[in-house]
């Protein structure tokens, strides 16, 4: 920092470049025109502000995290998206640059975005740095139920054929009919929806219960999708030791412990 601090007359100006889960990037500074930094452009948007920026050495997890919030100014940056959860876990990295050379800068901060909140024409989200990671769990607890996900490098389900392409045939709430049929009984229960066209395209949501054509979701698409989109429907598994053996054939990678005494065993009482 003090690499551009060094001078008897400081130029700075705060550049944020925020990368989705899709690779869809983007840059934003706070000062009143854009920079180009290592060949990405930063574009001007001085409504977006940090919180006051602190460097704990030795505190607790958390410790780090910053608010970030803003105007909606810049176009990709829109309420809907924020809204649909789009910019949810970004990747952000904030640069300290001098704006009259920026090929001088400095990163300052890098971290995730949290759940990102909109209204009345502003947004506000925490910035989660690496120390974060030292608020979860250092080892899995012991449960029941599988702790892998199907399809990951864990469970080692093949989702090539579990993985099918179809189309909206009629939509209300969370409740949506298309023109294919689920391979099991409640088949896509668990699984996922991923959006591929209209104003979802991209989004992805939980498959709460499935029956013939029709999947209920956990919560109602951001957007109210229309008759001919295209989904992507994903295969669900229960986390069950008996589904994971009868309809997948996969037992020897099922990662729980199906058979372990729970709490429930302290209340039981020999018969009198």
């Amino acid at each position: 920092m003090s690499a551009i601090a060094d001078t008897a007359l400081v130029h700075l100006a705060l550049c944020w470049r925020i990368e989705r889960r899709d690779g869809v990037a983007i840059g934003l500074t706070g000062h009143d025109r854009q920079l180009e930094i290592d060949g990405f452009v930063y574009r001007a948007a001085p409504g977006l502000t940090p919180s006051a920026i602190e460097q704990v050495t030795g505190g607790r997890p958390g410790d780090g995290a910053m608010e970030i919030s803003g105007a909606l100014t810049a176009d990709a940056l829109g309420a809907d998206d924020l809204g649909a959860g789009r910019w949810d876990g970004a990747a952000v990295t904030l640069i300290v640059a001098d704006w009259t050379a920026p090929a001088r800068h400095v990163v300052i901060a890098e971290g995730r975005l949290g759940p990102v909140s909109a209204g009345q024409g502003r947004f506000t989200a925490e910035l989660e740095g690496p120390e974060m990671l030292l608020a979860r769990p250092v080892v899995e607890e012991v449960t029941p139920e599988c702790r892998a996900a199907l399809g990951d490098r864990r469970c080692r389900v093949d989702l090539a054929g579990r993985t099918r392409i179809g189309h909206v045939r009629s939509a209300d709430g969370p409740i949506v009919d298309l023109d294919i049929v689920e391979p099991v009984a409640n088949g896509w229960g668990w699984g996922q929806l991923r959006w591929l066209d209209g104003r979802n395209g991209g989004l992805s949501q939980l498959v709460l219960a499935s029956s013939g054509a029709r999947v209920t979701l956990a919560a109602p698409p951001a957007f109210p999708p229309l008759a001919g989109e295209r989904v992507v429907m994903i295969e669900g598994c229960d986390r069950l030791l008996a589904t994971c053996s009868v309809r997948f054939g996969n037992a020897r990678n099922f990662q729980g412990e199906p058979h372990v005494p729970g709490n429930d065993l302290l209340t039981r009482y020999p018969p009198p």
